[in-house]
């Protein structure tokens, strides 16, 4: 049994705070919290793991996301390989939108007949990137170290201008 510093009342060993004069206790040790808690805000990247946290920036579509907070957060700052897995996750975002916003408006000019070759074209490239993403996410969740052509080295100058 413990005595308060200040006015000498019997305090328990995990009592933080006097019940009679308020007075912290100094050596008091905190309980642990219940495990049925939910987590506190914020507390999500704390407890994920590298490799969760690479496969996130690989969901086709939303990926994007996942990699800036991945790239925002402190818990990531040091992790060389996630923050690339990060960048080629935004890499592969960007050539998704440059597919949709610039290559499939230029396949559209038709000149009065019927070109069905742009269709197979956009849906080669859109096929090609969706599969890739689908391949990252294979590669990243059996800790497969995998740089995609071009986009892999342009993530990797990314995340080593990051670290200097």
């Amino acid at each position: 049994m413990a005595y308060c510093t200040q006015c000498g009342n019997s305090v328990a060993d995990i009592d933080l705070f006097c019940a009679r004069c308020g007075t912290k206790q100094a050596g008091a040790r905190e309980a642990a919290p219940p495990s049925s808690a939910p987590p506190k805000s914020g507390d999500f990247l704390s407890e994920m793991s590298p490799r969760t946290a690479s496969l996130l920036c690989y969901i086709p579509m939303v990926g994007w996301v996942a990699a800036i907070i991945v790239l925002a957060s402190e818990r990531f700052r040091r992790a060389a390989q996630v923050r690339f897995h990060a960048f080629q996750g935004l890499y592969l975002f960007a050539a998704w939108l440059l597919v949709e916003w610039v290559v499939v408006p230029m396949l559209r000019f038709d000149y009065g007949y019927d070109m069905g070759w742009h269709r197979l074209v956009r849906n080669g490239l859109q096929l090609a990137i969706f599969a890739a993403w689908i391949l990252m996410m294979v590669k990243v969740s059996h800790d497969e170290d995998y740089r995609l052509p071009i986009l892999g080295d342009l993530a990797e100058r990314s995340a080593s201008e990051q670290r200097g």
